[in-house]
């Protein structure tokens, strides 16, 4: 971010209104009074027998598995004032317990789960 101010320019302008908050996403979020929370979580294992991309692998090696993702979901919903978007597979049922979104937006092979409060 640093880096990006020192740019200067349309990126230093947009990068002054940004902050960088180090936590646990699911501490943080009931402290920041959000009106819109984006989430990208790990995605789920696939089922098909193809390989993702080998950055991807080297990156679920080092970082593992999203097993709180639900939890991280469900305190989105509880404290978003506005909407929640969950980045998630195109073709990937939503994780259990999570209510269906209020309309989704689809690309080739990621789609936009989107709920509104």
């Amino acid at each position: 971010m640093q880096r990006a101010k020192e740019q200067g320019g349309d990126i230093a302008k947009i990068i002054v209104n940004m902050q960088l908050i180090h936590g646990d996403a699911k501490d943080l979020i009931p402290t920041l009074n959000p009106e819109i929370i984006l989430i990208d979580p790990m995605h789920p294992e696939r089922k098909k027998s193809a390989l993702v991309k080998q950055e991807m692998r080297f990156l679920r090696e080092i970082v593992g598995t999203d097993d709180d993702a639900n939890e991280l979901i469900n305190i989105a919903l509880k404290f978003a004032k506005k909407r929640v978007v969950l980045k998630w597979p195109q073709n990937a049922s939503l994780p259990e317990d999570i209510r269906p979104p209020s309309h989704q937006i689809r690309g080739k092979t990621t789609r936009y789960d989107v709920f509104m409060i």
